[in-house]
């Protein structure tokens, strides 16, 4: 998210190594559906790696419909970022995907800073994307938070998924396959 914002760039789009082969029972479970791997990918900044994503979708997944479809998007962070700066850049980059006030923006940041932990190097951070109600996040495989709002939702997740994303690179390489019938 943070790299996102930063303009970062995505090296080794190849399958990356530190995300988990599955997801926590407890993040499974708040998805509603059977999720498999459908790709992932490592977000770089020169040379510096931020995180490992990989994306869990049910099968017949869509990326030009993501905003309808169940799914977990987890990363693996590889440095260090305050639930702050998470917050603000995420809120940076949901504008390239739609407008929203500046009321709208400082609860949005505020939800989501109080939903999401700071993250250490090797932490994992999953968001459940529950089509038109919210996402709930997961630390470590441990329920982090939410925010119950769909618009959030859609805009959030656009981030790795949207057309418009800073990291075409990280959305092809997480939407390569695995879910496909």
């Amino acid at each position: 998210m943070l790299a996102a914002a930063l303009g970062l760039g995505l090296s080794a789009p190849a399958r990356a190594s530190t995300p988990s082969e599955r997801l926590p029972a407890a993040v499974a479970a708040q998805a509603g559906a059977e999720l498999v791997p459908a790709g992932r990918g490592r977000l770089t900044w020169w040379g510096f790696e931020v995180y490992d994503a990989a994306l869990w979708t049910a099968r017949g997944f869509r990326v030009e419909q993501f905003a309808s479809q169940p799914f977990v998007l987890e990363l693996t962070y590889q440095r260090n970022f305050s639930a702050a700066e998470i917050s603000r850049a995420s809120l940076q980059e949901m504008r390239r995907h739609g407008a929203f006030d500046a009321a709208q923006a400082e609860r949005w940041q505020a939800q989501l800073a109080a939903a999401l932990p700071d993250v250490q190097r090797g932490d994992r951070l999953a968001g459940v994307h529950r089509p038109g109600q919210g996402t709930t996040f997961f630390h470590n495989g441990r329920l982090a938070g939410e925010v119950a709002d769909a618009q959030f939702t859609r805009l959030f997740f656009a981030i790795w998924l949207g057309e418009a994303t800073s990291a075409p690179a990280l959305r092809q390489a997480l939407t390569a396959g695995g879910a496909r019938p």
